[in-house]
């Protein structure tokens, strides 16, 4: 039965078809409901992807046999240069409930194109387009995705507790909030067309939950993270903030326990500094870190936190990175920005998390929560009474960085999060004064796959890689194992970052609409590479190192035959170093860079 403070939206919500028959036409698709619903079809043309509703599914004949597919949603449509693309839900999953409604993840989504056009266009234009359609392939495969047909999943429990009545009774993407609508600019052609029963809003980010008991009492606990598109991209390229403050792998984490009627939330953040900085690839393991327009630094600081405390209330900024060196740097900028933006509602906090936890004395955080355990308490978390009424109201937000925004990140919300749900379970009478999540081994160990899941998820949208140290969250200690697989995963963001990157963010920011395809902006032949960026290849970089390093150790083995062949050995590993030497000095001409799209910073 679903508790009094559950959201049901059968009676108050336009409804969205959950699903649907695709009719694959050789001119046009057709969408039908096949939920039950009584609602028109939606027909799209092959040609110029323009659409309208129909009462009826076209006539079939024996050379006009359609294709057909069952689908779950419509994700968007996106316009290139001579076509439109539908993008469509074809797989799903159900993996939990929010506030009493089913949630969903997108397990496979397929692009569907609307480019007969095409066959008309320049060859110039053929070739673009080419391009833009190698990069819908690329965001094909986006990773944590997910929907609801019934409740608004882009808002925590209490902002979604407190919405007025009027707009409680509009479309979900209208109650949406656009900075975790992952869709927000693949929907605005369906928006135009008005097919509010088409338009499903999606998000990405990440989903875990779990019930388990504490004694005879059942808890039911549930983690979302919800990531802002404003600033969105991968771990390399987009770092720090844009001019109007939104940052670099900003998410929300929210953490909800259910609990006889009672309903419970805690909300986090956290983000990139908030600041215009970057790290450019240049196949070194660490690049170096570059501020940029060191003058706009407060006013940009100052646009994030007012837009965090007009969000959130109250905000306790805990920065993570190193003291010393590059990171060192960037803290000492960051603390001297929140120098004009601190105040009775905003407060910085640095924690040098390595420098006190090192690697393996991850314990030591418990100096953390002692620095800012006030606010937690002042601040509070948002519970609702099994009549659905409010009891408290969560009047503050924490907001973590580390470099990344991930790793150190991760472990560090994960220690709040298990702070707060033991004050709540104490509110609630479930646990004595002095009593902890740790004292219940089950419930225990599902809270740490719960958070180090949660953690992986946010990772691997943003470096490729589940997240370092991801064993201390999971199993409450540092592991030979853990240490082993973070060593791999290191590897494979240095791999990523370097030469699958580009392309990604290129495909990240055509998704988005941080870059707008037309035809005099996009028509224009692409510039020719002169010089070493005609022949730089990684590959053929690293195939001369490995061919003169084999001919180097075979002239070795015969050094004992003919003292020629330590000449020739020589030869051949200064050839190999001279090859290194020469892709280290270019590095950034190797890299796989953003390079077909060039949104503005």
């Amino acid at each position: 039965m679903m508790d009094k403070g559950d959201i049901s939206s059968s009676t108050t919500l336009p409804k969205l078809y959950t699903k649907l028959r695709l009719w694959e036409f050789p001119d046009q698709y057709v969408i039908e409901p096949t939920d039950g619903s009584s609602g028109s079809c939606l027909s799209i043309s092959r040609v110029d992807g323009s659409m309208h509703l129909t009462e009826e599914i076209p006539h079939c004949s024996a050379v006009r046999v359609p294709k057909i597919l069952t689908i779950f949603g419509l994700v968007g449509m996106l316009k290139l240069l001579a076509g439109s693309y539908l993008i469509v839900i074809t797989e799903r999953e159900c993996v939990g409930s929010y506030l009493g409604n089913p949630f969903y993840k997108v397990t496979s989504l397929r692009i569907l194109p609307c480019d007969h056009s095409l066959k008309n266009t320049p060859t110039e234009q053929k070739k673009m387009e080419t391009e833009f359609l190698g990069l819908l392939n690329v965001a094909e495969k986006t990773h944590g995705l997910y929907f609801s047909y019934d409740v608004n999943i882009t808002l925590s429990s209490q902002r979604l507790h407190e919405l007025g009545d009027d707009t409680k009774f509009l479309p979900l993407w209208r109650q949406a909030e656009p900075r975790f609508l992952w869709n927000n600019y693949m929907l605005e052609v369906l928006i135009d067309n008005k097919l509010d029963s088409f338009l499903l809003p999606v998000v990405q980010g990440s989903f875990q939950s779990f019930q388990a008991a504490i004694g005879k009492d059942i808890i039911d606990v549930t983690l979302i993270a919800r990531r802002c598109t404003r600033r969105s991209g991968t771990r390399m390229w987009r770092r720090g903030a844009d001019s109007d403050g939104y940052v670099a792998n900003y998410v929300e984490s929210e953490q909800i326990i259910k609990f006889h009627g009672y309903r419970a939330s805690f909300v986090q953040v956290r983000g990139s500094m908030p600041f215009l900085w970057d790290q450019i690839v240049d196949l070194t393991y660490k690049p170096k870190f570059e501020i940029v327009k060191h003058e706009e630094a407060p006013q940009v600081a100052e646009r994030h936190f007012l837009d965090l405390r007009k969000k959130y209330g109250n905000v306790i900024a805990i920065d993570l990175v190193n003291k010393h060196g590059g990171e060192g740097r960037l803290s000492e900028k960051f603390a001297d920005v929140m120098q004009h933006v601190s105040g009775d509602d905003v407060r910085y906090l640095h924690f040098d998390f390595h420098q006190i936890c090192g690697h393996i004395h991850f314990e030591r955080l418990s100096i953390l929560y002692d620095q800012i355990e006030d606010f937690l308490v002042k601040n509070r978390y948002h519970l609702l009474n099994e009549k659905g009424e409010v009891v408290e109201v969560q009047n503050g937000i924490v907001r973590t960085n580390c470099i990344d925004c991930l790793d150190r990140t991760n472990v560090t919300q994960s220690m709040i999060g298990r702070k707060m749900l033991e004050f709540q379970l104490r509110r609630l009478g479930v646990f004595d004064a002095a009593e902890t999540i740790s004292a219940h081994p089950n419930f225990d160990d599902n809270y740490k796959i719960l958070w180090a899941n949660h953690g992986d998820d946010i990772s691997i949208q943003y470096s490729g890689t589940p997240a370092l140290k991801g064993d201390f969250v999971r199993c409450g200690r540092r592991t030979f194992q853990g240490i082993v697989q973070d060593g791999y995963n290191a590897l494979m963001r240095y791999y990523l970052n370097n030469f699958c990157d580009g392309t990604k963010q290129d495909a990240i920011d055509l998704l988005q609409g941080h870059y707008i395809v037309s035809v005099g902006r996009d028509t224009m032949p692409t510039s020719k590479k002169g010089g070493i960026e005609a022949i730089a290849s990684f590959r053929v970089a690293l195939s001369l190192m490995m061919i003169g390093l084999f001919f180097a150790m075979m002239s070795l083995k015969r050094v004992r035959y003919d003292t020629w062949h330590l000449l020739f050995s020589m030869m051949w590993a200064s050839m190999s170093l001279a090859v290194a030497a020469f892709v280290k000095s270019h590095g950034r001409v190797f890299c796989n860079r953003p390079g077909l799209l060039k949104p503005p910073r």
